[in-house]
């Protein structure tokens, strides 16, 4: 069992919001490490805006590795870790790809060979300028990247599984390439697991790199389902965590809460602290937990233009750098948190993805009876049909019964 859970927040600067790289401030940032810091959190991820730091295939902009290098090392000066996200990608509505892979240069970010070089040099580049700082956590490949790969984006990259797999398996060894030893992974959004045309699978997410991150978003149909207070909606997060694990080959494989937060008005704010409460709560009850990181550190200026109304309100910190109920929530969380080492979780829900992934969704099967034995005190996980015999596997991850969802009842 890992001796404790870490706790950290997805940074977003107060000044600029991630446009702060093109007047990089490190007194701003400075400031805002210090917010950070004193809310007892120990790590943080960091969004480079890929256009930014590489807007031609072929450069790879020096001063901005060194500002963000300068960001990392102000960040050890306030004993907080860092994760740094490469292909940025999509963040809070808005993409950002590179002019090389756009309009007159069209080309699948996924699967064309010189775009895939370009973004493994990236990642390299990255993973190099940090890996002699102890602080370094290591690389995620991208923020959600497969949202550019199906629907509903208005314009995806097609590809196929194989493909993910493939592209996948290339930039997580650019990455380790760049910083051998380090943590290297990549991060999904939740169509992985509950969209039954996306080629970015559950496999992909809980087998390939040093650990699984999850994104748990209950706008996704969960809080509109089942309320505010719902079980569902409480649980979310440890839902993806145990939900993963269905899929992973190793037992005891970090999971990593990379993404999680209470969005207005399904969380309204005078809420927003129960439900970091609960959300938190629920995941410390899972095993295996590597990390929570909330999504984010600090509000969105109101005098930025165009952002969905939800994404201004999201901060532990407002914009001017005081804490809000959810960060004063999460810190002293932080500060009570008990030795952790929860009990195994014994009862396992077959997971059967014959008719699509969709069966994990809000509103599918297993979602559904998973939110019942919760509500009912089972403590449940999951495991895949095709393992719902295997005694050696069932014995190894600690499962005594398994139950499938037509068994559990209303």
């Amino acid at each position: 069992m890992p001796s404790a859970v870490r706790f950290g927040v997805n940074y977003t600067p107060s000044v600029g919001w991630f446009h702060h790289w093109l007047d990089f401030d490190l007194d701003s940032v400075r400031a805002d490490l210090d917010s950070i810091a004193a809310l007892g959190l120990d790590h943080i991820r960091v969004f480079p805006l890929w256009p930014y730091f590489q807007p031609n295939r072929t450069l790879i902009r020096p001063r901005a590795v060194e500002q963000l290098v300068a960001l990392a090392d102000a960040a050890a000066e306030r004993g907080l870790d860092v994760n740094v996200d490469g292909l940025q990608g999509h963040l809070s509505s808005f993409d950002f790809l590179p002019a090389w892979t756009q309009t007159w240069h069209r080309r699948n970010i996924f699967t064309d060979p010189t775009v895939v070089e370009g973004e493994a040099e990236y990642l390299r580049t990255l993973a190099a300028a940090l890996a002699d700082r102890p602080n370094f956590i290591g690389m995620t490949i991208g923020n959600e990247v497969n949202q550019f790969a199906a629907g509903p984006h208005p314009d995806p990259d097609r590809i196929t599984p194989e493909q993910a797999g493939a592209w996948l398996r290339r930039l997580l060894a650019a990455c380790a390439q760049g910083a051998p030893g380090k943590l290297h992974l990549h991060a999904s959004y939740d169509a992985a697991w509950y969209q039954d045309d996306q080629p970015f699978t559950p496999g992909h997410s809980a087998r390939l790199g040093d650990m699984t991150a999850v994104h748990s978003w209950v706008f996704n149909g969960t809080a509109q389902r089942h309320g505010r207070t719902g079980t569902a909606t409480e649980h979310h997060a440890a839902y993806l965590v145990e939900l993963s694990k269905a899929w992973a080959d190793d037992p005891r494989r970090p999971v990593w809460v990379q993404e999680v937060g209470a969005p207005a008005p399904l969380i309204h704010a005078e809420h927003a602290a129960a439900f970091t409460e609960a959300t938190v709560a629920g995941v410390l009850d899972c095993t295996d937990v590597w990390g929570v990181t909330w999504w984010c550190s600090h509000d969105v200026a109101r005098d930025l233009a165009d952002f969905p109304e939800l994404e201004y309100s999201l901060g532990l910190l407002t914009n001017d750098r005081q804490p809000k109920p959810a960060g004063r929530t999460l810190a002293r969380i932080v500060k009570e948190q008990r030795p952790y080492a929860p009990a195994v979780r014994t009862t396992a829900l077959v997971v059967d993805t014959t008719p699509g992934r969709s069966v994990c969704a809000p509103g599918g099967a297993v979602f559904e009876a998973f939110a019942r034995l919760t509500a009912d005190g089972a403590r449940p996980t999951t495991v895949l049909a095709s393992r719902a015999d295997d005694k050696e596997h069932l014995a190894a991850r600690g499962i005594t019964a398994v139950v499938t969802p037509d068994q559990v009842t209303e």
